[in-house]
């Protein structure tokens, strides 16, 4: 399999399974124990491995949020809780919930080998949260290991999206109401501030995500056909162990 392919197959599948601990009961019981709101944590334990800065560092970091809401929320949770202590409880939570379901999951040993290669090989210049989040420190289990490094990967795929939407000619904001047009208010923009999206903003979405591509496949590239297969296999795995249970 070409860097290409294997870009084209795995980033979608880490890009939804990257976020699955966020709303997991153990990490809403962590917000609970540290005494913050559900959606304090969020923003709080993510953009905490950024460490104790104004809000406009992390709205420009995460890029898709009003920083309206960013700076309402970040500043309400680092009242209650110092954001490095949150990062760190964040990624930990992101661990309990990978050792939760994981734990019959074959295969993770090689998974954590070639996605630890590839977050290794991934250059962090450019890309604030990523490289917060590849300084956390990972657990010493294969099943909480493999999440995290998804996680992980998930920001570094994320990170370098922002560049290249900016490279491409667009705000984040249009971005962000192209890809999710029904969430402006959840990422605190009103409806009536909805953008106007026409050919123009649709072909340079589309540049972006080749541009994404482009800046991600290098780390890719370092995997041989055994790394690949084992990325995929333990991709497989970890599926099949979130999907919804009858």
């Amino acid at each position: 399999m070409t860097p290409e392919d294997l870009v084209t197959d795995v980033c979608p599948r880490i890009g939804s399974m990257g976020s699955a601990f966020y709303r997991a009961p153990v990490t809403g019981a962590k917000a609970e124990e540290l005494g913050l709101a559900k959606r304090h944590f969020y923003f709080l334990g993510r953009g905490g491995v950024l460490g104790n800065v104004e809000p406009a560092v992390v709205a420009s970091a995460f890029g898709y949020f009003n920083p309206s809401l960013i700076d309402e929320v970040w500043r309400a949770g680092s009242a209650v809780v110092e954001p490095r202590v949150a990062g760190h409880a964040f990624m930990e939570c992101c661990g309990a919930f990978g050792r939760e379901r994981f734990a019959g999951v074959a295969g993770l040993d090689a998974f954590c080998a070639a996605a630890g290669a590839v977050a290794d090989a991934a250059d962090p210049a450019g890309l604030a949260l990523f490289a917060g989040v590849a300084s956390e420190p990972l657990a010493d289990d294969a099943p909480a290991r493999a999440l995290q490094l998804v996680a992980t990967l998930r920001e570094y795929r994320g990170s370098a999206h922002l560049v290249a939407v900016r490279v491409a000619g667009l705000d984040p904001k249009t971005a962000h109401f192209m890809r999710r047009p029904n969430d402006g208010p959840l990422f605190g923009w009103p409806e009536e501030e909805r953008p106007e999206i026409g050919d123009e903003e649709v072909e340079r979405l589309a540049d972006a995500d080749e541009i994404t591509d482009r800046l991600v496949r290098p780390a890719y590239a370092v995997l041989d056909d055994e790394g690949q297969q084992a990325l995929r296999a333990g991709l497989d795995g970890m599926e099949a162990a979130l999907a919804p249970r009858s």
